[in-house]
């Protein structure tokens, strides 16, 4: 197993200049499709992060926000957000140049040629680089994976670089290295530390001893200790109470649950993650894990054609695949020890990783029915590493294919020249150029900025130091960005539901005064107007310094029950609701409506749905564009609010000079889209415009007809953009 070095092979200078030129390639081609601004799922929230040296979700990546906050100080020429972009891009490219370093000392025992060889060994590094998940998580900042991509190839080249050397002049810098990396990635995300089985295999192939040297332990104690110490940033940061401060873990426990990430209430990898945990519940079975397993095929077969037909994308999958398993192969024959490591570095970050994540049904798996709930989203990103590191294997398995048709020339023609052979041969490298065409539509990000225009355009609806309620992460984050970024209405406080069960979160809604209205970067809407800026706390009695001043977790509620809140009264019904019992965020929301309705304004988002309703607040709501006002008197019909059907209250010439005089993000969403919306599960961002459109293209049917077919075309040409999109020849509604 522990084949020792092929002479010559690891004591060749790798061709550093080479990878430079393939980490430069992929990156031109990064920053051609670079999304230019911020986009929907966590962009928003890491860029906002990395902005205010801030506090992101568990487990806070702080490694990452340090990284990228020093990164946003470069004098790039660009917007914030395109300049922590182009850090995904960089990290990303630069992980394209390690992965062809280590492919071309792979193909050394498999391919002589020098110039052939590193030709075979950029067309790996292609096809890893322009894998759909791989291309596209490039482009934008959404997650923190492409520095863990990064750092996994850097430490799995140094175990290349220290197995190589001869045992006689086998040093341990290599290994005390490795032990810093994976530490200091373990504080930007734990997918980093994936690599760690493949290099304990390369060890103890090669040399286990070195495992048990005490110098190595101790300098490996050392630098573990130093890299981990990143960690400390998050209490320490989070004492300064930054905008973005998640879990405020300004205590030992509250770091611990950061850390842990307790805030999201992970099953155990042994639960079915469908079913509540306990007695109860079937387990981790098989069965489930065949399908998270299809999941992953899924994903996998996405990589290499997505902008194709289904039949086309399953065949490519097929052939890839093959080529890959076919590398594999050839890999074991050449260098065993290596392969095994590959082998061990592929299995953790699929089948193992699967195991581990223990998903719901895939979001747009083919399958349903009674307790078999999919995940709110596609969870492609967390297999980022396996589709970069799985064109190392298609790079020598292209390298197979084109020694095998040498070879049949050869034998049919043995005087050929050695060109005729090659160039019959040298076509197969074209193959690495499929993804590049399967992917050029859907991965890129260029040119869209819709969630930055509908963060303006929320943020634009509501009248200054207003309460604006919304729903999760994508009506959310793009708010946050908007302020803390852009500096768009800083004055509106945001209450995002999904985090409102937390103590620390309302305890940080109380504390923040709200800063003051800029007038100067505001709508005409406000202008001309006294603001005075409120002093007191949204909730008069909770959360104001007290441990025990708190609002529970819940309270039952198993039968309807009326009361009054400040001005208005209320029917709050369990059937309504969906539950028998009202959440800490319910409770929240009600206490500020009771303290502070008629005194500030208090909006919720569309994006809501009928969660307002759902706390009997229906005959109090007037719709103003993108969000909904709560009012402390019931709504009567009058010259500007009028009753549309199926719509409710709606004060149309507010609407109209939003949507008309105000919105950005309209025509963003209308503007075609060669394959639609690709992320499906964030095109109810869209939809919201849609409603708009279709609100006012109603209420101005009979009075303004010119200007409700602008709002049809609008609403029309954004439905076509998502899975809601009518018929060809036909209008998605007639009026």
């Amino acid at each position: 197993m522990t084949d020792p070095p092929t002479p010559g092979v690891a004591a060749e200078r790798p061709p550093y200049l080479v990878a430079g030129v393939v980490a430069l390639g992929a990156l031109v081609l990064y920053v051609l499709t670079l999304a230019p601004t911020t986009q929907f799922w966590d962009a928003s929230e890491y860029i906002t992060a990395a902005h205010a040296l801030g506090i992101p979700h568990p487990p806070a990546n702080p490694l990452f926000v340090i990284l990228a906050h020093a990164w946003g100080l470069l004098p790039l020429g660009v917007d914030y957000a395109r300049r922590i972009n182009l850090f995904a891009a960089v990290t990303s490219a630069a992980a394209s140049g390690v992965w062809f370093l280590i492919g071309e000392r792979w193909l050394r025992p498999i391919v002589a040629p020098t110039w052939r060889r590193r030709l075979v060994a950029a067309a790996g590094a292609v096809v890893g680089a322009t894998a759909f998940t791989v291309w596209n998580q490039s482009v934008v900042n959404e997650k923190v994976y492409t520095l863990s991509v990064l750092t996994i190839a850097l430490v799995l080249w140094l175990a290349m670089r220290w197995a190589d050397q001869p045992e006689s002049a086998r040093r341990d810098h290599h290994l005390v290295l490795i032990a810093y990396l994976l530490a200091l990635t373990a504080t930007n995300h734990l997918m980093g530390v994936l690599v760690a089985p493949a290099v304990l295999v390369y060890v103890v192939l090669t040399d286990p001893r070195a495992l048990l040297r005490p110098r190595f332990l101790v300098a490996a104690a050392l630098v573990v200790a130093v890299g981990t110490s990143v960690n400390l940033f998050i209490p320490i940061r989070a004492h300064f109470d930054p905008y973005l401060n998640q879990g405020e873990a300004t205590t030992w426990p509250a770091l611990k649950a950061v850390l842990a990430r307790e805030q999201f209430g992970k099953p155990s990898v042994f639960d079915n993650p469908m079913y509540p945990p306990g007695p109860d519940n079937p387990g981790h079975t098989l069965v489930l894990y065949g399908q998270q397993l299809l999941n992953y095929v899924q994903y996998f077969a996405w990589q290499f054609g997505r902008d194709w037909l289904p039949g086309m994308r399953a065949s490519l999958a097929v052939l890839f695949a093959a080529l890959g398993l076919l590398g594999a192969r050839r890999h074991w024959r050449a260098e065993r020890r290596a392969a095994f490591a590959m082998a061990t570095l592929m299995l953790t970050l699929t089948v193992a990783l699967v195991f581990y994540l223990n998903f719901r049904w895939g979001y747009s798996q083919p399958f349903g029915g009674p307790g078999l709930e999919h995940e709110v989203r596609e969870r492609d990103y967390f297999f980022i590493a396996s589709f970069a590191a799985w064109g190392v294997w298609v790079g020598m398995g292209i390298a197979s294919v084109m020694e095998w048709i040498e070879e049949a020339i050869a034998a049919r023609a043995p005087t050929a020249a050695p060109a005729r052979r090659l160039a019959p041969a040298a076509l197969v490298l074209l193959l690495a150029l499929v993804p590049l065409a399967g992917n050029r539509l859907t991965a890129p990000r260029s040119g869209e900025t819709l969630a930055r225009d509908y963060a303006h355009d929320v943020l634009q609806s509501v009248d200054p130091y207003a309460l604006l309620v919304t729903a999760g992460d994508n009506d959310t984050f793009p708010l946050w960005y908007a302020q803390e970024v852009d500096g768009v209405r800083k004055d509106v406080s945001v209450l995002v539901l999904s985090l409102a069960n937390t103590g620390w979160y309302l305890r940080q809604l109380q504390r923040r005064a709200p800063p003051t209205f800029d007038t100067g970067t505001a709508p005409d809407l406000y202008r001309g107007h006294a603001w005075p800026r409120p002093a007191a706390p949204w909730m008069s009695r909770f959360y104001l310094g007290s441990p025990a001043d708190t609002l529970p977790e819940y309270v039952p509620l198993a039968q309807p029950a009326t009361g009054y809140l400040g001005p208005i009264a209320v029917k709050l019904d369990p059937g309504a609701l969906g539950r028998p019992y009202l959440m800490r965020s319910d409770l929240a929301v009600l206490q500020i409506i009771k303290d502070e309705l008629g005194k500030r304004p208090i909006y919720f988002s569309t994006s809501t749905g009928n969660y307002a309703d759902q706390l009997g607040l229906s005959p109090y709501l007037v719709g103003e564009g993108l969000v909904r006002r709560l009012v402390p008197r019931p709504v009567a019909a009058s010259e500007s609010v009028r009753l549309l059907d199926g719509r409710g209250f709606v004060n149309v010439p507010r609407s109209v000079a939003l949507v008309f005089g105000v919105y950005r993000g309209g025509a963003t969403a209308a503007r075609p889209r060669p394959r639609g919306w690709v992320d499906v599960p964030s095109q109810n961002s869209l939809l919201g415009y849609v409603f708009a459109y279709d609100t006012i293209a109603a209420a101005l049917r009979d009075e303004d007809p010119p200007r409700a077919e602008r709002a049809i075309a609008l609403r029309d040409a954004i439905l076509a953009n998502t899975t809601y999109a009518p018929p060809p020849g036909r209008r998605a509604i007639d009026h």
